[in-house]
């Protein structure tokens, strides 16, 4: 655990070349979890309850390929686009990543992973300043949000592949490789962005290696948990209450 306070309300963004060295350390470390799993890991269900973790790595693999290429890109906002009938359009788009490459052998998708995150790395990136300011409408928790494309390469692709690998470990037993400089770094953005939303005082002691002591005031809620198990409470997945009902994007 790292016992730096830090002030989260106040805590350093994420700027282009940080988000390319975590998106590029987050493939890396996906693309060796699951060249490790042993043939009955890949049907064993995640706590994505639509996915098992063939699906689950299809998906992460949708995602590389949606931002590699802007043909892929634009094919799968079309189609998650038709396939989402009224639900929010991410959950179209997930849907046609996972399908699309339903047929691929487990060696063909460890090959693909192999070949495809640092095309991947590279795209988001390169990503020019123009394109990083386009907006974007995204419903989340019931809500229709501003976003940015920036936001969305430089943020929330990399937690989504890092849950997912939290997820992946969860399901075959797995250790979770876990650094304060990589896996730290996206939890105390995590926690900026729950502090942001909620708006409230509050003290947080995240334990382990990625955790840290995080304050908004002295004042407030004082809370304490496992730094992985916060960020899984804060993305959906596993019992919320009090401020930690405050949802993040993942």
């Amino acid at each position: 655990m790292t016992d730096t306070a830090a002030p989260a309300q106040r805590a350093r963004p994420i700027d282009r070349t940080a988000a390319a060295t975590l998106a590029a350390e987050e493939y890396d470390r996906f693309t060796e979890l699951a060249r490790s799993l042993a043939p009955e890991d890949w049907h064993r269900q995640t706590d994505c309850a639509d996915w098992d973790v063939r699906a689950m790595t299809g998906h992460v693999l949708g995602m590389m390929d949606y931002v590699s290429s802007v043909r892929q890109f634009l094919h799968t906002r079309r189609a998650g686009s038709k396939a989402a009938h009224g639900r929010p359009v991410i959950d179209g788009v997930n849907e046609v990543q996972v399908t699309e490459r339903a047929s691929l052998t487990v060696p063909q998708l460890l090959d693909a992973l192999a070949r495809t995150a640092p095309k991947a790395a590279r795209a988001r990136r390169r990503l020019p300043a123009p394109a990083r300011r386009i907006p974007m409408r995204v419903e989340f928790n019931g809500i229709w949000e501003r976003w940015t494309l920036g936001y969305l390469y430089d943020v929330i692709l990399t937690r989504d592949t890092w849950m997912h690998r939290i997820d992946m470990c969860r399901a075959t037993g797995r250790p979770l490789r876990v650094t304060p400089e990589h896996d730290g770094r996206i939890v105390a953005d995590v926690v900026a962005e729950w502090a942001r939303r909620h708006g409230r005082p509050f003290t947080l002691v995240l334990t382990g290696p990625a955790g840290g002591t995080f304050a908004a005031t002295s004042a407030g809620q004082h809370l304490s948990a496992d730094a992985i198990e916060f960020c899984r409470v804060v993305s959906g997945r596993g019992a919320a209450n009090g401020l930690l009902g405050q949802p993040v994007p993942f």
